[in-house]
């Protein structure tokens, strides 16, 4: 119990990443709220964004109130980024054919693999620390 306590977390400019995570869910969302209404678009998919950044939010949430909710949380957070991720290299296939499509599923690829990348540079922060701790006990 005593070792958990003196394990840091990773941050990014002040910020752990249940916190990024939240910021990501949040600004997902508003994404997709912006690009429906100045596109006007009536499809769900313009929403697509939203519905990555909702869980994300979630998740990020429970993972800082729920403190042994944690591990599984972020798991979970970035199996989701991962998805909105990969959903981004439909950017690829039909570019900026529709301009707003095109812009969302660029931001995807690009937010997705940044937060991915965060939250595996975090994973592997906490074992090397972990890892360190285990040495320093015998």
């Amino acid at each position: 119990m005593e070792d958990e306590l003196e394990i840091k977390e990773y941050k990014l400019f002040g910020n752990t990443v249940e916190d990024i995570t939240i910021k990501y869910g949040i600004f997902l969302v508003l994404w997709g709220g912006v690009i429906s209404f100045l596109s006007q678009s009536e499809s769900i998919t313009s929403w697509i964004p939203g519905m990555i950044g909702f869980p994300l939010f979630l998740l990020g949430w429970v993972s800082k109130v729920i403190p042994s909710l944690k591990k599984i949380a972020m798991h979970i957070a970035v199996l989701i980024g991962f998805i909105g991720f990969t959903g981004g290299f439909d950017f690829f296939k039909s570019g900026f054919s529709s301009p707003y499509a095109g812009a969302s599923k660029l931001m995807l690829l690009l937010t997705g693999f940044l937060f991915c990348y965060l939250c595996i540079q975090s994973f592997l922060y906490i074992r090397r620390q972990k890892k360190e701790l285990e040495k320093s006990s015998f």
